[in-house]
């Protein structure tokens, strides 16, 4: 496609994406239009912008502060529009929006057919989750969509599903594409992890996932063998050749297919029971089938695709490069290997991306464990000798601005192996175990983010935290907060609120309460009790971050924007190498919420 952004910058520099504006108008909270644009890391420190409301300059001087503006006599029916100022000199090409009335701009989706399992049952189709990526080069994200079938399956329940459905969708509701994954690849959180980022620099977003005989890619045509059937009597698919398949983001076409990589058994494609056993310590397909993605830029320049399996015994990673139209492995990395079994048993149901030793490179953050740039072993976690194991949740980024670097925050499984152990905070680059806390019984989620103004730092809180804790470790109230699933950059100040279901709340210190802050009437969370968004990411407009929820019909995908004016300044985080590609892997397995690789928090302790 003609007229698509380069996305490769200067030899030696991060890729990043060449974005427009994001013009987004919402009513305002406080009255009026609340209007927001992006500020981009390539532009120039003094910047300035030109809004218009109907054709008419709204500000005397260029706008050099954050990057909204109250219109407080806007009405419904305005349309606005951005000019960038550079040297005094306003530049010609506008950005434009109208007002979101509703609060939320509305996406026409379009719902599969509902279908028919071989037994005669039926299921329908809801929507999942989603990712964003420029797909066309216009500067403009799309959204992919994956549509999970009624009958989607945790990989420790039998029972055949219905068949993975992906599609792609402009922010205007046209879609682009729709790719059928087929009878081969099963349906479920564990199954499925799609990555979408610009993987070859040529400014146009690929999407990358598992695929399997009879995939059909968006132009109709099918991977592997059509009539293959692979499922078993209890709905696993255990046998048969599984490959990582490239899409185009325009057109969904298959652009390259190679083998999956790790494979279930080293030496087979269809390993015996007895062989799946000893591999991965059960034999029916529930460990064997724990996957994991992710984006890394494992060369500094450009990114590379991270796939994983296994994290409750063996956990294997391998990485490739989508270069010249074709797909290359990098390396391979497998706890089962000689001289890595200290790294067995470590892993997540998520994991993180993050150049933790500050040499532009990234490294995967494993849950309890990290693989270098190069795909050999970093650190594994241990306290008192003892491998503190699996987990549920993981969070890393900046949490503790006092403390050099990044840090690692999670909460874990396994307290009859680890000595009791219910949730640690590492340090990121090493896996110094700074502090634990102690349970006796399952930890299964835990959130890390800055929600109290006196500290300086993230809190962070758990099923099995005693209170409310900074993040050096300190019990900072016996009150903590119910929700514990997401977090969310969403009103004026710089502190994080909570996106639990369909309702968006804040933590009021002084109470040690909550508050409903948006209701967002209408829609419905995805993944059950863990009651996630489609997406929450900073997809349009300033820093904030938006929600895209589905509409309770599944007629509709709802992008959220908030209301709140902000004084803060800040670069569209999707610049930010840590939190794009917190982005990136947000759909995988236990959805986590998004972070930032600075510290985005009260600066100061009041």
């Amino acid at each position: 496609m003609s007229g698509a952004l380069a996305a490769v910058p200067a030899t030696g520099a991060r890729q990043i994406e060449r974005l427009d504006r994001g013009v987004v108008a919402v009513p305002a909270i406080d009255g009026g239009n609340l209007v927001s644009w992006r500020l981009l890391a390539t532009d120039a420190q003094a910047v300035g912008f030109n809004l218009y409301r109907d054709g008419v300059k709204l500000n005397a001087a260029p706008l050099t502060g954050a990057t909204n503006y109250r219109d407080t006599t806007g009405t419904a029916a305005a349309t606005y529009a951005i000019k960038v100022v550079v040297n005094g000199r306003e530049q010609d090409r506008a950005f434009s929006a109208r007002v979101w009335q509703a609060g939320y701009g509305n996406i026409p989706i379009q719902q599969p057919a509902a279908g028919t399992n071989p037994d005669g049952s039926a299921f329908t189709y809801t929507a999942n989750d989603a990712s964003v990526g420029d797909l066309d080069g216009d500067g403009r994200y799309e959204i992919v969509l994956k549509w999970d079938p009624s009958n989607s399956k945790d990989n420790a329940q039998s029972g055949v599903t219905g068949p993975v459905i992906l599609d792609a969708y402009t922010l205007d509701g046209r879609r682009l594409w729709r790719i059928n994954l087929g009878r081969n690849i099963r349906a479920g959180a564990h199954y499925t992890q799609f990555m979408v980022q610009d993987f070859d620099g040529d400014g146009r977003a690929e999407v990358v996932m598992k695929t399997a005989d009879g995939t059909t890619d968006g132009e109709g045509r099918v991977i592997g063998d059509a009539a293959a059937d692979h499922r078993n009597a209890g709905g696993y698919i255990l046998r048969g050749p599984e490959f990582l398949t490239v899409f185009q983001g325009t057109t969904g076409r298959a652009l390259s297919t190679i083998k999956y990589v790790p494979g279930r058994h080293p030496n087979t494609e269809n390993p015996t029971p007895t062989q799946l056993s000893q591999i991965w310590g059960d034999n029916y397909g529930n460990r064997s089938d724990r996957f994991l993605a992710g984006v890394a830029y494992l060369d500094g320049s450009r990114p590379s695709i991270i796939m994983g399996r296994g994290y409750y015994t063996r956990s294997t990673i391998a990485a490739f490069d989508f270069r010249n139209g074709q797909l290359t492995q990098r390396w391979f990395f497998d706890s089962a290997a000689q001289n890595n079994s200290d790294y067995a048993g470590q892993g997540n149901h998520n994991l993180s991306i993050a150049d933790v030793d500050n040499d532009g490179r990234d490294e995967v953050i494993y849950g309890s464990m990290a693989i270098n740039d190069d795909g050999t072993p970093m650190w594994s976690a241990r306290v008192n000798g003892i491998k503190v194991g699996h987990g549920d949740a993981l969070h890393v980024g900046d949490l503790d601005p006092n403390r050099p670097g990044l840090e690692r925050f999670g909460v874990h499984e396994d307290f009859a192996g680890n000595g009791g152990i219910a949730a640690t905070m590492m340090d990121a680059r090493t896996g110094q175990v700074l502090w634990t806390v102690s349970g006796n019984r399952d930890n299964g989620r835990g959130v890390s983010a800055d929600i109290d103004p006196r500290y300086v730092g993230e809190e962070n809180w758990s099923a099995r935290h005693v209170g409310l804790m900074t993040a050096n470790g300190t019990v900072i109230s016996s009150a903590k907060p119910a929700q514990t699933n997401f977090a969310i950059w969403w009103d004026g100040d710089r502190l994080r609120e909570f996106l639990d279901g369909t309702t968006i709340s804040k933590w009021d210190w002084t109470t040690g309460t909550t508050k409903t802050v948006l209701s967002m009437t209408g829609t419905i969370s995805a993944n059950g009790t863990k009651a996630t968004p489609a997406l929450a990411a900073d997809i349009l407009g300033d820093w904030r971050e938006e929600v895209v929820m589905a509409a309770a019909d599944n007629q509709s995908l709802r992008i959220y924007a908030t209301p709140y004016a902000t004084d803060t300044r800040l670069v569209t985080l999707m610049h930010d190498p840590v939190y794009r590609n917190s982005v990136a892997w947000q759909n995988v397995a236990y959805n986590q919420p998004t972070h930032t690789g600075f510290y985005l928090g009260e600066t100061s302790a009041r």
